[in-house]
């Protein structure tokens, strides 16, 4: 038969489960109310308009990735 131990355990385990995973719900609930926020103030902190911001930051990451690709080449810059 199966020990009293065995179906403890399992019980455990299957409540330290549903626990993360209500955690893990919250969490990724709480990133996205967060990312709205920003998304919502944005405009306002840079004083400029999303479309604008958005061509800056693309320029960012490709000067990023030039970069990133140079290291990776072995070219000193």
């Amino acid at each position: 038969m199966i020990s009293d131990t065995i179906v403890f355990s399992a019980a455990a385990l299957a409540a330290t489960m549903v626990i993360a995973m209500a955690m893990l719900k919250g969490w990724q609930g709480w990133l996205s109310l967060k990312s709205r926020e920003l998304d919502q103030r944005r405009p306002d902190l840079e004083g400029g308009n999303a479309a604008g911001m958005a061509r800056i930051e693309i320029a960012d990451l490709k000067e990023r990735i030039r970069k990133l690709e140079a290291i990776a080449a072995g070219v000193d810059l």
